[in-house]
């Protein structure tokens, strides 16, 4: 299906997901650059390649990839 089948909706709908989408990763990779190595739940090279992965990698980074340490704020 190209996207000039799409009515109207089924656009803007596509265009909310993607945002959102973009928001995740763009929010997961940025708190994965500024966030030290030990307050990473794994490799941060294997994390920033997950985080691409649809809403489930920046998802799964943000709720099981972020380690609680002392000194870091917690965004």
């Amino acid at each position: 299906m190209t996207h000039r089948k799409l009515s109207a909706p089924q656009v803007s709908a596509l265009a909310g997901a993607a945002l959102v989408q973009f928001g995740l990763a763009g929010f997961a990779w940025w708190d994965l650059s500024r966030r030290p190595a030990a307050a990473v739940r794994g490799s941060k090279t294997v994390w920033a390649f997950a985080i691409a992965v649809n809403f489930a990698g920046p998802l799964a980074y943000l709720r099981f990839g972020r380690r609680r340490v002392p000194g870091v704020p917690a965004v």
